[in-house]
C-alpha cells in the first residue's frame, strides 16, 4: 500500500528519533519558549480566530480559500500551543552554575582546537535550544556527550562518519544565569 502518509519502516531499536531526549533547558531558553507560547496564545490565536470567523461569515466555505488557509493556520497554532504547554511542563530549568566550573557541564561555553589548529566555539544546551548558527549543540549530541565532565587541556575524541576527530579543550566558561544574555 502506497500513499502520501506512508513512511519507510525503521527499526525502533536503531532509530535515532526514538532515543530519549534530555529534558534540560537553560533559564534563557525557558524564557524564550514561554515568550513564544505567550505570543501564540495572546496575539496570534485570537487574530486567526477572528479571520476564520470573518471568512466563515462570507458564506460557502468549500470554495473560500481565505477560510481554508486561515483555518489550517489556526490549527497549526493550536497544535504548537499544545506542544509548548506540554513541553514546558516536562522541562527542568538549569538556573545555577555547576559546583565545579573547571569542568564541562550543561550550559558551558567551550572552545575546542582540532588537529589542524582551528578553534571551534560551542555551547552545550538543551534539545529545544539548539542553534547551528550560534553553534549551540544539544547535550544529547555525540560531541557534547564526549565533552561532559572533561577539564581544560583534556583530549576528546569524537566518532564521526568520516572518521574519528580529536579536539583539545582550550577554554571553559559559564554565563551567570542571574545576568541577562547579551
Amino acid at each position: 500500500m502506497k500513499g502520501r502518509n506512508m513512511t519507510r519502516w525503521r527499526d525502533p531499536a536503531k532509530d535515532p528519533r526514538q532515543e530519549p531526549k534530555s529534558n534540560l533547558i537553560t533559564a534563557e531558553g525557558a524564557a524564550r519558549l514561554r515568550g513564544i507560547l505567550d505570543h501564540l496564545s495572546r496575539v496570534k490565536r485570537p487574530a486567526l480566530s477572528a479571520k476564520v470567523g470573518e471568512a466563515a461569515a462570507l458564506g460557502d466555505r468549500s470554495e473560500n480559500a481565505d477560510y481554508t488557509y486561515n483555518k489550517k493556520e489556526l490549527n497549526r497554532v493550536i497544535s504548537r500551543i499544545r506542544y509548548l504547554t506540554k513541553r514546558l511542563d516536562e522541562l527542568q530549568v538549569v538556573d545555577r552554575l555547576p559546583a565545579d566550573t573547571e569542568k564541562v557541564y550543561f550550559g558551558a561555553f567551550v572552545t575546542l582546537e582540532d588537529e589542524e589548529g582551528e578553534e571551534i566555539h560551542i555551547r552545550i544546551v538543551g534539545h529545544d535550544e539548539t542553534d547551528t548558527a550560534k553553534r549551540w549543540i544539544s547535550v544529547d549530541a555525540p560531541l557534547a556527550k564526549a565533552l561532559l565532565g572533561k577539564s581544560l587541556d583534556d583530549d576528546v575524541t569524537v566518532k564521526a562518519p568520516a572518521g574519528d576527530t580529536t579536539y583539545v579543550i582550550t577554554d571553559i566558561a559559564y554565563r551567570d544565569p542571574t545576568t541577562p544574555a547579551r
